[in-house]
């Protein structure tokens, strides 16, 4: 249960009335985003809704009732986490939308390309894009949602394509636990050579191309790689 100096109010204005619960706002964007992910009462500060919660005043029974249909917390807080919003600080928003941003612009950079060079955008210039036409994150948004979103509206700005290419790796077969531990997701085929080297060939996003061949590097120095047609 999150502690009462770090919770924020969600809140839902109903029947000229207001609703308000104490949340953790880092599990509330996990449980908008899936809802078996949370433990419900591990997201609430304490087990209560307020009419107030600054001053401590409570709505009646009958109020609740009126509005949610119950008086069971954890029903009203459900409720007022899906119609209401969330009262985030200026400098909890600053630090969510800031780190949702990341994880936006290395989704898009490690899975697009650009059709000219075959290569990564480089991260600095996704994030340049986004402020120059002043993408909107919202912080409790899904990031899957908000990349298609920002890949939309980025296009215009900067060309964007989306390919998958395959990989062939050669590694020495001292190495092949490591590398193959890292690629398992990812390989097609894979067969030992006479040599003692293991060969496999993976497919992975555009964007990961120079990502991908570098872990490979790490774990096996000597490596050999190829693109495939």
């Amino acid at each position: 249960m999150v502690s009462l100096d770090d919770a924020v109010l969600a809140r839902l204005e109903k029947g000229g009335k207001r609703y308000e619960i104490l949340v953790d706002p880092d599990l509330v964007e996990k449980w908008k985003e899936n809802q078996d992910s949370v433990s419900f009462p591990e997201l609430l500060a304490t087990e209560e809704v307020w009419s107030d919660a600054k001053s401590g005043e409570r709505p009646t029974s009958e109020s609740l009732e009126n509005i949610f249909g119950t008086t069971d917390v954890m029903d009203c807080a459900r409720k007022i986490l899906r119609e209401g919003s969330i009262q985030l600080t200026t400098a909890q928003r600053k630090k969510m939308v800031g780190e949702k941003k990341l994880q936006i612009v290395n989704e898009i950079a490690t899975t697009a390309t650009d059709p000219k060079t075959k290569l990564p955008h480089p991260r600095t210039r996704i994030e340049n894009a986004l402020e120059e036409i002043r993408f909107s994150v919202d912080p409790f948004k899904s990031v899957e949602s908000q990349v298609e979103d920002a890949v939309s509206s980025l296009r215009p700005v900067i060309p964007l394509q989306f390919i998958t290419i395959r990989l062939a790796f050669k590694v020495e077969g001292k190495d092949f636990g490591g590398v193959s531990n890292l690629l398992r997701h990812s390989i097609q085929k894979e067969e030992w050579t006479p040599d003692g080297s293991w060969v496999c060939v993976v497919s992975v996003p555009g964007g990961m191309k120079n990502d991908i061949i570098g872990k490979v590097a790490s774990r096996s120095p000597n490596v050999e790689v190829k693109e495939l047609d």
